[in-house]
C-alpha cells in the first residue's frame, strides 16, 4: 500500500490546481501574528427572553444603554434570516422588537438574524405541529399558552446574569444527557443542532467584520455550546458581555422610552402576569409616574385604575367608574404605547389576551372584569357585547373565548 506522500513534490496534480490548493490552505489556517491583528471581538449577551419586563435589574433601558456603551459594529438576533427578512420574529422575543429594533433605527448598526429553525413539515413530522402558529384561542398558562413568569427568582435576574456560570449549569447538565427513552430526546437533539448553526453563522459575521465588535443577543441557554463551539477559532476572541461595562442608573434612565414604559405596565398590569403575582409592584409604581407625567393620557389613567385595583389602593366601585369615563372619552380610541401583538388580525398576543385592543375598547374589557367581580354579571356581558359589535367575527369569538379569563377564579373544592 502506498503511504502518503512525503512532501508537496509528490502530489500528483497540475500546477495550477495545486496553486490554488496552497491560497485554500493558506487562507483556512493563518499565520499566528496575522490572526492576532484580525480577532474579531465577541460578546454573547444570554437573555431570558422577554424579562426585561418584570426585572428591574434587566429593564429594557439597560440593554439599550448597554448597547449605546458597546457601540457594536454589528448585533445578532435570534431569528432565522429568511423570516427576519420579513420582519417576522418570534412572539415572545421582546428584547429584539422592543428594544434591539427601536435602537439600531437609531444607530449604523447591522442587524444579522443567525436563528436556525426546521422546515414546517419537519416541525409537524417531530412535534405534530407549526411551532410558530398560535392556536386560535390560546390557553391560558403552559406550551401554546400565555408568557407569564410564575417564579418569583425571575424578579431578581440581573442583565448579566449570563455571564454567571451557575446560571447555565443546569442548562448544560440537560444538554449534555439523552433522555431515558430515545424518542422522546428530540427537543435535546434539535437545541445541540440549532445552537450548532447559529454558532456557523455567528462565524461567518465575524470573518466578515474582522478587527470589529460584535454583539449577539441570544437566549441564554444557546450561550455556553456557542462559545464551546467558536472558542476554538483563531479569528474570533470571546469577551464576557460583563467586560465590556454597565450602564449607570442615569444612562439607563436616559435609554428608556416611553414605549419600554408603556411594555412594562401593560405586561404586569393588563397582560397574564398579573394573575400570578410576580411583580415589583415598587418598580411599576415608578415606571408608572414616569409615564403618566404632568397630564395623564387616556392610557395612563387606564393604567392608574388597573395599579390601584391589583393594589387594593382602589374599590372596585371606584374602578368601575374610572373604566367607564376612559370608555367614554373621545381621545381614548387610540392605540397603547406598546401592544406586543405579531397578528394584526387576533385580539389577543402572547403576552395579553386583549392585547390588539385601543384604549377605549380595553376600558370595556377592565370595566366588565370589576363588574364579573362585584357579581354584577348581566351588565359586565353587556360591556363585552356592545365591544364584540365593533369588532370583526373572529377578534368576537376570541373575546368570547378568552371571557372566562375575566371571571373570578371558583373557589377550591374543600376536603372533606
Amino acid at each position: 500500500m502506498r503511504s502518503f506522500p512525503r512532501s508537496i513534490e509528490e502530489i500528483d496534480m497540475p500546477h495550477h490546481a495545486l496553486a490554488c490548493l496552497l491560497l485554500l490552505l493558506a487562507a483556512a489556517f493563518p499565520r499566528p501574528a496575522e490572526a492576532a491583528e484580525i480577532r474579531t471581538r465577541l460578546a454573547i449577551l444570554g437573555v431570558d427572553h422577554s424579562a426585561q419586563l418584570v426585572a428591574e435589574k434587566d429593564q429594557p433601558g439597560m440593554l439599550a444603554a448597554w448597547l449605546d456603551l458597546v457601540k457594536p459594529a454589528a448585533v445578532c438576533i435570534e431569528r432565522p434570516p429568511e423570516q427576519a427578512s420579513r420582519q417576522d420574529f418570534y412572539e415572545f422575543t421582546y428584547e429584539i422588537q422592543g428594544i434591539i429594533l427601536p435602537w439600531a433605527a437609531n444607530n449604523p448598526t447591522e442587524l444579522c438574524p443567525i436563528d436556525w429553525m426546521p422546515p414546517v413539515d419537519d416541525q409537524l413530522l417531530g412535534f405534530g405541529l407549526d411551532l410558530d402558529t398560535p392556536l386560535e384561542v390560546r390557553k391560558a398558562q403552559g406550551f401554546q399558552g400565555f408568557l407569564t413568569f410564575p417564579d418569583r427568582k425571575i424578579l431578581d435576574w440581573d442583565f448579566l446574569s449570563a455571564d454567571d456560570p451557575a446560571t447555565l449549569a443546569p442548562l448544560q447538565k440537560w444538554a449534555g444527557e439523552p433522555a431515558p427513552r430515545a424518542d422522546r430526546d428530540l427537543p435535546r437533539r434539535l437545541y445541540l443542532y440549532r445552537t450548532f448553526m447559529q454558532a456557523q453563522r455567528i462565524r461567518a459575521i465575524a470573518h466578515k467584520r474582522k478587527g470589529e465588535t460584535i454583539v449577539v443577543v441570544v437566549g441564554y441557554f444557546h450561550k455556553p455550546d456557542i462559545e464551546a463551539i467558536l472558542k476554538h477559532d483563531p479569528a474570533i476572541e470571546l469577551v464576557p458581555a460583563a467586560s465590556l461595562g454597565r450602564p449607570d442608573d442615569a444612562a439607563v434612565r436616559a435609554a428608556t422610552t416611553a414605549e419600554h414604559r408603556g411594555a412594562i405596565l401593560a405586561f404586569n398590569l393588563l397582560g397574564m402576569q398579573a394573575t400570578t403575582g410576580v411583580v415589583n409592584w415598587g418598580w411599576v409604581e415608578r415606571v408608572l409616574t414616569d409615564f403618566t407625567g404632568a397630564n395623564a393620557s387616556p392610557e395612563a389613567r387606564l393604567f392608574q385604575t388597573r395599579y390601584g385595583v391589583l393594589t387594593g389602593k382602589l374599590s372596585l366601585a371606584e374602578a368601575a367608574r374610572s373604566y367607564t369615563a376612559i370608555a367614554g372619552d373621545t381621545a381614548s380610541t387610540r392605540p397603547f404605547a406598546w401592544t406586543g401583538v405579531k397578528d394584526q388580525a387576533r385580539i389577543d398576543s402572547f403576552f395579553d389576551p386583549f392585547g390588539n385592543l385601543d384604549v377605549r375598547q380595553r376600558a370595556q374589557v377592565e370595566l366588565a372584569r370589576t363588574l364579573f367581580a362585584q357579581r354584577k354579571d348581566a351588565r359586565a356581558q353587556q360591556s363585552l357585547d356592545t365591544l364584540a359589535a365593533t369588532l370583526s367575527p373572529r377578534k368576537a369569538l376570541q373575546l368570547r373565548g378568552y371571557t372566562p379569563l375575566l371571571k373570578p377564579a371558583a373557589p377550591a373544592a374543600k376536603t372533606p
